[in-house]
C-alpha cells in the first residue's frame, strides 16, 4: 500500500512537471536561454509574486545582458503593462517581435495591453496574427480572445 502511494505521488509529480514544461514552452521561445539568466528568473519569480515594480526591474537588467533574448523584452513588457506603464509595455513588446516575429506570448500580450488601452482594432488584429502563428487552441489565442470578450462585455 505505501509503495503503491509512493509510486502515485511520484506519478502526479511527474505530470505536473510535464505540464509546467509544456506551459513555459508555450510563454518562452527560448527556455533554457532565459532560465541561464539570474536576473530573468528573479523577473519570473516576482511576477509569480505579483510584484510589477520588481519583476521590471530584474526584466531590464536581464535586457541589458542579453538585448537579444526575446523572452525577457516580452516579460519586460507583461510586468511593465501589470505596473501600468503601458508606454514602455508596448516599447517592449516591440522589441520582443523585432527579434521574434512569430513570439506567441508577445503577440499575445502586445493584443491584451490594445485590449487595455481601449483599442480593439489593434488588439483584433493581434488576435488575427495569434491564430495564424499557433491556431485557437493555444493558450495565447485564448487569453487574448478573453480579454477582447471582456472588453466587449463592459
Amino acid at each position: 500500500m505505501k509503495q503503491q502511494l509512493t509510486l502515485t505521488a511520484l506519478a502526479i509529480a511527474f505530470a505536473m512537471t510535464l505540464t509546467t514544461a509544456a506551459w513555459a514552452a508555450d510563454t518562452e521561445s527560448s527556455p533554457a536561454k532565459a532560465a541561464a539568466s539570474a536576473d530573468y528568473v528573479a523577473g519570473k519569480q516576482a511576477v509569480d509574486d505579483k510584484k510589477w515594480a520588481l519583476a521590471v526591474e530584474h526584466f531590464k537588467r536581464a535586457t541589458l545582458q542579453d538585448a537579444k533574448n526575446a523572452d525577457a523584452w516580452n516579460m519586460l513588457g507583461y510586468s511593465s503593462r501589470w505596473a501600468g506603464n503601458y508606454p514602455d509595455a508596448f516599447n517592449a513588446y516591440a522589441r520582443a517581435l523585432a527579434l521574434e516575429p512569430l513570439h506567441r506570448g508577445a503577440n499575445s500580450y502586445l493584443g491584451v495591453a490594445y485590449v487595455r488601452t481601449n483599442d480593439l482594432a489593434k488588439a483584433r488584429a493581434q488576435l488575427a496574427k495569434v491564430d495564424s502563428i499557433c491556431g485557437r487552441d493555444c493558450e495565447e489565442y485564448k487569453l487574448l480572445e478573453k480579454a477582447i470578450a471582456e472588453y466587449k462585455a463592459k
